[in-house]
Formats: structure tokens, C-alpha cells, sequence
């Protein structure tokens, strides 16, 4: 197994992979599905993908397809005590097809994501987990940070 960067020839692949972990997050909560993100989200890779802020590592899978994803996000936002620098990173979409689970391939994902990191020298990264994926995260040392975690959404 080898974890690769994703191209664009992979974006119906890892919107195939995304979907599984929408579906696997509403079984968690009440995280709602709105039906017409595929496309945006085909869209927002194609642009994305070899940016200097996003990298998406994939895992290929013997068969064809992708076995494995994972998006990483750097943003900005005001410098403060805890980020002097205001740069702090979002890991977004880690998702194993299920047939392809418990081999290691999300654990190689993360840390080709966490590499990448330190190499930019980012310092805190955020993620939400689904109840599968916590334990992998808390092992590689994610923590909750002792604030609530507060969203707003939109009604319509």
C-alpha cells in the first residue's frame, strides 16, 4: 500500500468515498445531506487539488478505484495566543470504502496529512470525527480541546 496525492482524475472516486462518509456522519447525528453537493464538491476539487493551501492523499485500491481519502485545509484567521501566526489546518473527509477497512490505509492517509503540516509548520489542526474514526485520531494525538464545538445553520 502507498499513499499518493489525489488528481483530478481521481474526483469522481473521492466523491464516491465522500458520500460514504455523509452517510456513515448522519448515523452519528443529526448531520443533515443536502442533495445537490456532488457537484460542488466535484467542482471545488477540481480547483483545489495541487493548491498550496489543500492536499488530498489517496490510497488506491487493488481492484480499481480508491480505497482511501483524506483532505487537508490550510486557512487563515486573526493571530491570537494560542495560533501566533493565524494559520491552523482542517482535516476533512477521511474516508475508507468499508471493504477496504481495518488495513491501515486511513492510519497511512493521516499521516501523509500530518506530514504535510509540519512541513508547513502548522501547529493546530481541527477535524471532526465520526465514532469510527475517533480512536485512530485520539492515537495520533488529537484532543478535545475543552471548548464546545457550536455551530449555526442556516434554516433554508
Amino acid at each position: 500500500m502507498s499513499v499518493r496525492p489525489a488528481t483530478s482524475e481521481d474526483i469522481p472516486e473521492l466523491v464516491r468515498l465522500r458520500q460514504i462518509l455523509a452517510d456513515r456522519m448522519a448515523m452519528d447525528g443529526s448531520f443533515p445531506i443536502d442533495g445537490g453537493w456532488r457537484e460542488s464538491y466535484a467542482d471545488s476539487l477540481s480547483e483545489r487539488i495541487g493548491s498550496l493551501d489543500t492536499a488530498v492523499y489517496v490510497v488506491d485500491a487493488p481492484e480499481g478505484g480508491l480505497a482511501s481519502c483524506g483532505v487537508g485545509l490550510i486557512f487563515d484567521r486573526f493571530p491570537g495566543p494560542g495560533l501566533p501566526d493565524g494559520r491552523y489546518g482542517y482535516i476533512q473527509g477521511m474516508t475508507t470504502d468499508p471493504a477496504h477497512r481495518r488495513q491501515g490505509h486511513g492510519r497511512a492517509v493521516l499521516a501523509a496529512l500530518m506530514a504535510w503540516y509540519r512541513a508547513r509548520d502548522i501547529r493546530r489542526i481541527d477535524l471532526h470525527a465520526t465514532s469510527d474514526g475517533a480512536p485512530l485520531y485520539r492515537e495520533m494525538g488529537f484532543t478535545a480541546d475543552g471548548y464546545p464545538s457550536l455551530t449555526w445553520r442556516s434554516p433554508v
